[in-house]
């Protein structure tokens, strides 16, 4: 599999370019960087500094959207830290990032290698929309887009109703899901089965390699924003979920689901809105449904142990 990843890091972005990283048949084609958890300039110096851990140097980074298409900068560095990788200080990157926007290189890339690549979004969707932009064909020149976003069927994060990804930037994500890719969609209605526990986290903490010392470094401040908001040692890793599922599809179930941004609600703006009724199109059509836009594969449940299994043993056997 040959990903290209549009992110945000971010600790558990970091995780997930971990998990990936540990895959034998999975290339990681290219990095974007996008708003969202930091500024998109410092997730992109962390991209480079999680991949010169990983020894991927030669993996391009390319810095994308400053800010939202219709809103202003809003980041969460009091869930990730001052600089997006908790407490962990690391080196500076060992290279610059590439001369073309985000955006540019998604669009270059899938020009160039077209059905081949599938891309894995685990920010606000600012510059999958932009390149949509650029690239109308965009739809049939990825083979997949994988989303880890939204809230279909289950409170919010950011807000009682919006998940953080979507709430950054709402028009991005409605145009996204409106455009016609092979997408699934990870939201809040399954990332409970992420939810790391005290004992997963001291099996890490136990971990001599690489990949895991570097993995619990990083988790400390997340892990103690969750404590505080939870009241139990814990943290959810949405992003290394999105990572597994796109690896292994089975890992969910899924319902097919047209499903729009809200972009005008005083107290909804960015909730990802699906018809659930389970009406026909005719009949969801004449009482307010979604008919407008093609369905979007949204995960329904998940098998979390086989996900903890999978992310172990990416994170400590293989070091």
């Amino acid at each position: 599999m040959r990903i290209v990843l549009d992110t945000d890091p971010g600790i558990d972005d970091a995780l997930a370019i971990l998990y990936l990283a540990a895959q034998a048949d999975v290339e990681i084609v290219a990095v974007g960087s996008v708003h969202g958890n930091v500024p998109a300039q410092v997730a992109a110096d962390n991209s480079r500094r999680i991949l010169d851990v990983l020894g991927l140097d030669g993996v391009p980074v390319a810095v994308g959207a400053a800010r939202p298409l219709a809103q202003p900068l809003l980041t969460s560095e009091f869930v990730h830290g001052p600089h997006g990788l908790g407490r962990w200080e690391g080196p500076e990157p060992s290279r610059p990032a590439v001369r073309e926007s985000a955006a540019e290189q998604i669009v270059q890339l899938a020009r160039q290698h077209p059905g081949e690549l599938d891309l894995l979004a685990l920010g606000p969707l600012t510059n999958v929309a932009l390149a949509l932009l650029l690239e109308p064909e965009l739809p049939s020149l990825l083979r997949s887009v994988m989303v880890m976003g939204g809230a279909v069927d289950a409170p919010g994060n950011a807000t009682p109703f919006a998940e953080a990804n979507i709430w950054h930037d709402p028009e991005a994500a409605d145009l996204v899901f409106a455009a016609g890719f092979e997408l699934t969609l990870v939201a809040l209605d399954v990332t409970h089965s992420a939810r790391a526990d005290a004992d997963w986290l001291d099996t890490l903490a136990a971990s001599t390699g690489p990949r895991g010392k570097f993995a619990h470094d990083v988790l400390g401040f997340y892990v103690d924003f969750y404590s505080r908001m939870l009241g139990e040692r814990c943290c959810t890793l949405y992003d290394p979920l999105a990572a597994a599922i796109l690896l292994h599809p089975d890992l969910a179930t899924y319902r097919e689901l047209p499903v729009s941004v809200e972009l005008r609600g005083e107290k909804t703006r960015g909730q990802t809105v699906a018809d659930l009724r389970g009406y026909g199109k005719e009949i969801s059509a004449e009482l307010g449904g979604i008919t407008d836009r093609p369905a979007i594969k949204v995960a329904r449940t998940v098998d979390g142990p086989e996900f903890f299994k999978q992310l172990t043993e990416a994170l400590i056997d293989r070091v």
